[in-house]
Parts: C-alpha cells; structure tokens; sequence
C-alpha cells in the first residue's frame, strides 16, 4: 500500500493541467493574458502614460475589479469567465470614449483597452460554451 501524495506535492498538476483538451488551455491562456494586460494598461495609464490629471489619478483603482477576476481565471472557475463577460463591457465603453474624446497617447490606450475587452470576451464566451456544452457528456473533461 502506497501512501498518498503529500499536499505540497505539485506532481498531479501537470498531469492534470495536460489532460484538458487544448480549446479550454487556449481560450484560459487568452482571458488570463488579456485581463492581466487590462490590468497593467490600467494602471500605467492612469498613473504614468496619460493621466486625467498631472501626477496620476485614483481612476487607477478601476482595475480592482479586474484582479478579483484573475484570480478566478486562475483557480479556472467557470463562474468567474461567465461574470467577467458581462464585466469587461465596462471597459470597453470607456476604452471607446476614450478613444474617441481623448487626443494622441490617450487615444491610442482606448483602442489597445477595446482591442483586449473584445479578446477577453472572446476567451470567456468560447471557454463558458465550450465547458457547458460537454459538461453532460459522460468521459469528457470539462
């Protein structure tokens, strides 16, 4: 009789991260890297890059809700995909406003933030339906 693993052992992560089929590793890969440059393209732009006001603004806090996500993306909580795709339109609206009343750097930030709201609502959209739809197939890993 052999014993079991220690709970510090990380040996069963790998077999069990290689086991999901590759649409549920892309599309986790995606939101996870999309939130994460949401995340640092929010602060940097509002603290450094182009702020509202000289010096920075506590508009750089509008990325909390943003890091209470990730940390979801990373447990792969189906729950937490199906809120974000409701969440990231946020920030696409302002993306959009600010891309369309901003002038010069904060213009360009809009369309970078619009261009990472529609990836990352992509790799939950697919992510969600993809899990919901084999999740009652009997032998399938969701």
């Amino acid at each position: 009789m052999t014993a079991p693993p220690a709970p510090s052992d990380t040996s069963a992560a790998p077999a069990a991260a290689a086991a999901l089929p590759p649409v549920v590793l892309w599309t986790r890969a995606l939101a996870v890297g999309s939130i994460a440059g949401l995340i640092v393209l929010g602060v940097a732009w509002e603290l450094w890059l182009a702020p509202l006001r000289p010096g920075g603004t506590w508009l750089a806090l509008k990325v909390l809700p943003l890091a209470f996500a990730l940390v979801g993306l990373l447990r792969h909580r189906l729950y937490t995909y199906r809120w974000v795709s409701l969440l990231v339109w946020l920030y696409f609206t302002e993306g959009v406003v600010r891309a369309g009343s901003d002038r010069g750097l904060g213009a360009s930030l809009g369309l970078v933030e619009v261009l990472l709201c529609v990836l990352l609502f992509a790799a939950c959209g697919l992510q969600v339906r993809w899990r919901l739809g084999h999740a009652s197939r009997p032998g399938k890993a969701a």
